[in-house]
């Protein structure tokens, strides 16, 4: 067996061996169910790892992850695992967590043809073409990648709020949407401070009677 993939297996059993020791219930525990509070819809990037981020247990976050932490309407994955989170589980807050140093934004910035992702990253040209103005005036090449990377947050939290669920949430309970991006060489969250949490906080336009 490869060594790299045989890390893994190892890994595992340490993993199950350390946490039986801790708490000998805590698996039994963990497979009767999940009431985590919150939804991660995060970038399937290796080194942002959600529950290590926030220093939480196995359980505490749900969690959706994709190139780019994207909320397009028409991706049914990210819309069943919304959808799921907001009515079973009742979660009380969405967090879409970007973060500095994306290779998918990086990516979307140039003219480059990459192949089959280019229909992805289109949504993340998207967002440049609507914030160009402000993104050409910016010279340096990695601040204007920053910058990028919280504004595509931004429009990620308000694609979010525009959906059916999260509306329908907002006339029966409390439920908040969060935006943050997450710093690669720092270890901290950056708060955008964009907190959606009713049905005012959106375009007219897109708001359903429900």
């Amino acid at each position: 067996m490869e060594n790299s993939y045989k890390k893994l297996i190892e890994g595992n059993k340490k993993y199950a061996s350390e946490k039986k020791f801790d708490d000998p219930e805590y698996f039994k525990k963990l497979s009767l169910g999940q009431t985590p509070e919150y939804l991660w819809i995060g970038c399937s990037d290796s080194r942002v790892p959600a529950n290590e981020i926030t220093n939480t247990q196995s359980g505490e976050i749900f969690v959706h992850r994709n190139i780019a932490n994207l909320v397009i309407h028409t991706d049914l994955n990210a819309l069943s695992v919304i959808s799921y989170a907001i009515e079973v589980l009742k979660v009380k807050h969405i967090i879409v967590c970007g973060h500095y140093g994306c290779g998918g934004i990086r990516a979307a910035m140039t003219n480059d043809a990459i192949g089959f992702v280019d229909n992805w990253l289109r949504n993340i040209k998207d967002v440049y073409a609507k914030h160009s103005n402000e993104l050409d005036a910016i010279l340096d090449t990695d601040k204007r990648a920053d910058r990028l990377t919280e504004l595509n947050v931004i429009e990620q939290v308000k694609n979010l709020c525009r959906t059916k669920k999260v509306q329908k949430a907002w006339k029966e309970r409390s439920l908040q949407v969060h935006g943050w991006v997450y710093g690669l060489n720092s270890g901290l969250v950056k708060d955008l401070e964009v907190v959606h949490d009713e049905i005012t906080d959106i375009e007219e336009i897109y708001r359903y009677k429900l």
